[in-house]
């Protein structure tokens, strides 16, 4: 089959398009940098002519509320193309619990991709995975003050992105779900534990202080960012560091 991956020059894209290549399917890769600007519409109508899949892996520069319309006009820039060059099957990358934290934009976005999506013309998948292990570093560096990182005690199920990747090309081969697929890491962690087991083996001296009101996932209630009934993927968070 011949797949469209739309972001597929990105941490998952990239490797979405290796494994469908190496299962013997022709999985193109296309971004900003390959000419194809999904706010503009420049490139896409050319991008998808004569898939039989679109994968789309854009994500918005920003978190904030501008992130709304970034996916609001990437899906119907993207879904109109596919649609018009008869694509069978349109993929997207989504997060597990996404429709039950309103209080961020970015997830109001995401949940709101997902709806244009299910709404639209063509059939569909949507692959919801849990936070990726690679994004530790990043969630480290938002709330670090001096020798100090505040975490919230919030759970989480951390993922690696390369069976986030082996997830995605997996459903992409498949017959559309027209519906959700949750993916997630094999272990659950409070990330204020997550913080310390990462700082530990980094041999990084910075103290995490537990702290419910720090930083992103302060808005998340409860363990709606976990799903022990997802599809776990096998790598744990030690192998992973390891």
């Amino acid at each position: 089959m011949k797949f469209a991956v739309i972001g597929g020059t990105g941490l998952i894209g990239s490797q979405v398009v290796k494994n469908l290549n190496a299962a013997g399917h022709e999985a193109v890769p296309h971004s900003q940098s390959t000419g194809v600007d999904v706010i503009s519409g420049q490139g896409v109508a050319e991008a998808v002519a004569g898939a039989d899949v679109v994968v789309n892996l854009t994500n918005s520069p920003t978190f904030d509320e501008a992130s709304l319309a970034f996916f609001r006009t990437s899906m119907d820039n993207l879904l109109a193309a596919a649609q018009k060059g008869g694509v069978g099957h349109f993929v997207i990358l989504s997060i597990v619990g996404v429709d039950q934290v309103p209080e961020l934009d970015y997830y109001r976005a995401k949940a709101l991709q997902e709806e244009i999506l299910a709404a639209g013309p063509i059939p569909y998948s949507i692959v919801r995975a849990t936070q990726f292990m690679e994004f530790m570093d990043a969630v480290l560096s938002w709330t670090s003050d001096g020798d100090t990182v505040r975490l919230p005690a919030t759970p989480i199920q951390p993922i690696a992105a390369k069976d986030v990747a082996a997830a995605v090309a997996d459903v992409a081969a498949g017959a559309p779900l027209r519906g959700i697929r949750n993916i997630a890491g094999p272990e659950v962690f409070t990330l204020d534990e997550l913080g310390r087991i990462t700082l530990s083996h980094k041999g990084d001296n910075r103290t995490v202080v537990t702290d419910p009101t720090a930083g992103m996932f302060a808005a998340v209630k409860g363990g709606v960012l976990t799903d022990t009934g997802a599809h776990l993927a096998p790598t744990r968070y030690a192998d992973w560091l390891a």
